[in-house]
């Protein structure tokens, strides 16, 4: 299913491309799909982790990477919606920083919280990458609403506790914790949090690698 969706995603961008000055009604509707078969892929591979994690089975390949390319994959992932919906999207780091960590999962945690402030957002996103007290930290600001009370209040909820049939479950947001705490060193362990405000007003999901 991953890679058929992959596939998917792919020929989207391709007939995206070829419509994009011949038909803006078919491009924003192309642009919908991207968007759409992109979260769907993305929960699938939470799926598959969440399941992986259930059997003691979650591996991590941690390596250096440049944050620049960690970032750009992310933007590069989410560039035809961004295009489509003439978003500004603002990233803010140093290009010689690198860190320790699983390119694919912390890509994949990244690429889901990004989607959701696209889906979100009034029309601004800043993505900003720092070290912080010997940690990476890592956030992404959006200019919409915030959070509501109650994404705030199941940030922190196990997954035996979560209501799956709410309409924002918290499922993403426990994916992400997972991903996070898997990520140790030097006996501290990777978290994330979940603020209201920031620099432009709306929501903050912040991410700390140790």
């Amino acid at each position: 299913m991953k890679n058929s969706l992959c596939m998917l995603i792919q020929s989207i961008d391709t007939l995206s491309t070829q419509s994009a000055e011949q038909d803006k009604e078919q491009s924003e509707e192309l642009a919908r799909l991207h968007y759409e078969a992109s979260r769907l892929n993305t929960n699938l591979l939470q799926l598959l982790s969440l399941y992986r994690a259930e059997k003691n089975q979650l591996p991590l390949n941690v390596e250096e990477h440049y944050i620049e390319d960690l970032i750009d994959e992310v933007l590069a992932k989410n560039e035809l919606y961004i295009e489509n919906h003439q978003l500004s999207v603002e990233a803010d780091f140093d290009s010689e920083l690198v860190w320790y960590f699983d390119m694919d999962m912390i890509s994949n945690l990244l690429n889901d919280i990004f989607i959701n402030a696209l889906r979100y957002s009034k029309g601004k996103i800043h993505v900003k990458a720092e070290l912080e007290a010997e940690q990476l930290k890592i956030s992404i600001a959006d200019n919409g609403e915030g959070y509501p009370e109650s994404m705030l209040a199941i940030s922190e909820v196990e997954m035996h506790d979560l209501d799956l049939n709410a309409g924002r479950t918290g499922l993403g947001l426990f994916f992400a914790r997972l991903i996070a705490q898997a990520h140790q060193n030097k006996n501290k362990q990777g978290k994330i949090l979940l603020q209201n405000g920031g620099s432009l007003g709306g929501s903050v999901f912040t991410l700390y690698l140790p």
